[in-house]
């Protein structure tokens, strides 16, 4: 390999290595360039074998007279240095070639697998690299972001997370995680302490094969919320919109509020959609005329998801204040109530024709 200045061509790099004529014919492999070095590494192969003690150390380039470092690697040098390494490894360890292949290949697998290498170095190549494919990918898929602090104290410290949101991350790492249950506990753990950290020994004492979920379910009693399901639902059926508020974050704290009904049994998740579009239309207070651009009304039988839903709102807030950027200085003179009652008697051509008389006024 050869260390030469960016922008150097092909053909000059072979003219210029073939001077050196114990190299004889070279012919360019690869290219890449080192950032650190702010120059460029090209891998060449010369047409003669030469010893590595006698091979040049930089090479003259003719033009500008600059010298490129070469730096050569004996191929069976370094294979052999690496099972001699690999061959030690397993004599430190107690271990034989025996081991790794147990390791790696089921007894089924190894009725099938095909004839090893006749080489006892490519053998141990063979067996390194299958075993670490093996253990690489499990830790790939096993990985997962480390849960912030969580003591259970009150107010809660700066660095620390609150307990709702603690939670809605550490279910998301029980549910989603490949990971053993032994390790999920350990995460668990590691992320607790104080008060909540007590409430966790607790567990494990009383059962040391508690699973994670036993463990979330514990905090949950010990630091959430003590309302049963039938009170979080009343307490949903309540939400109103706030002044100010905009229809998709009243939305999105709808689904909140209804997602802990769900998870304390006081509705079922099949009737998530519909409850949530009743209580949308019923608590919107401030946004009764996008209700009827909408035409939610319209969708009680067949509801939408939350997704669906929220991305509607989204489209129509766009829309609304795109409008109010091009005009605004024109704002209709007509209380958004008193046009949400009338539309409620007119037909539907009727409350088409009046939306397009608004659009027209507040356009003009």
């Amino acid at each position: 390999m050869v260390m030469v200045p960016e922008g150097v061509e092909i053909a000059k790099i072979e003219e210029t290595l073939e001077t050196i004529k114990c190299l004889g014919r070279v012919r360019v492999r690869g290219r890449q360039f080192h950032t650190s070095l702010s120059c460029r590494m090209v891998l060449c192969e010369c047409r003669e074998n030469i010893p590595r003690e006698n091979a040049p150390t930089e090479v003259l380039e003719p033009d500008s007279g600059q010298r490129w470092p070469i730096v050569t690697l004996d191929e069976s040098t370094a294979a052999n240095d690496f099972a001699q390494k690999v061959r030690s490894l397993l004599d430190t360890e107690g271990k034989t070639m025996e081991d790794i292949k147990n390791l790696i290949f089921s007894p089924a697998q190894q009725q099938h697998t095909s004839d090893p290498p006749v080489n006892s170095t490519e053998s141990i190549l063979q067996a390194v690299g299958d075993l670490l494919e093996k253990t690489r990918k499990p830790q790939a898929e096993g990985g997962y972001r480390r849960l912030r602090l969580f003591s259970g104290n009150l107010p809660v410290p700066p660095s620390e997370e609150p307990f709702d949101h603690w939670l809605e991350q550490a279910w998301l790492m029980v549910e989603e995680s490949d990971c053993t249950d032994k390790e999920k506990r350990r995460r668990l753990m590691e992320s607790l302490k104080g008060p909540a950290l007590e409430i966790a020994k607790s567990v494990r004492e009383s059962n040391p094969e508690a699973g994670p979920d036993e463990y979330l379910e514990a905090l949950e009693s010990a630091f959430g919320s003590a309302e049963s399901g039938d009170d979080l639902y009343f307490a949903f059926r309540l939400m109103q919109q706030q002044p100010g508020e905009k229809l998709s974050d009243f939305l999105r704290r709808l689904e909140r509020a209804l997602t802990k009904v769900v998870q304390r049994g006081g509705l079922t998740s099949f009737s998530k959609d519909k409850a949530r579009l009743e209580q949308l239309l019923r608590g919107a207070v401030v946004s009764d005329l996008m209700l009827i651009q909408l035409r939610l009304r319209e969708k009680k039988s067949s509801p939408p998801t939350f997704l669906q839903l929220l991305s509607e709102i989204r489209i129509e807030e766009e829309y609304e204040a795109s409008r109010r950027k091009l005009n605004p200085s024109k704002q209709l003179g007509l209380n958004g109530n008193l046009i949400f009652l009338l539309c409620l008697i007119l037909t539907k051509p009727e409350i088409t024709l009046a939306r397009n008389v608004f659009n027209s006024c507040t356009e003009k």
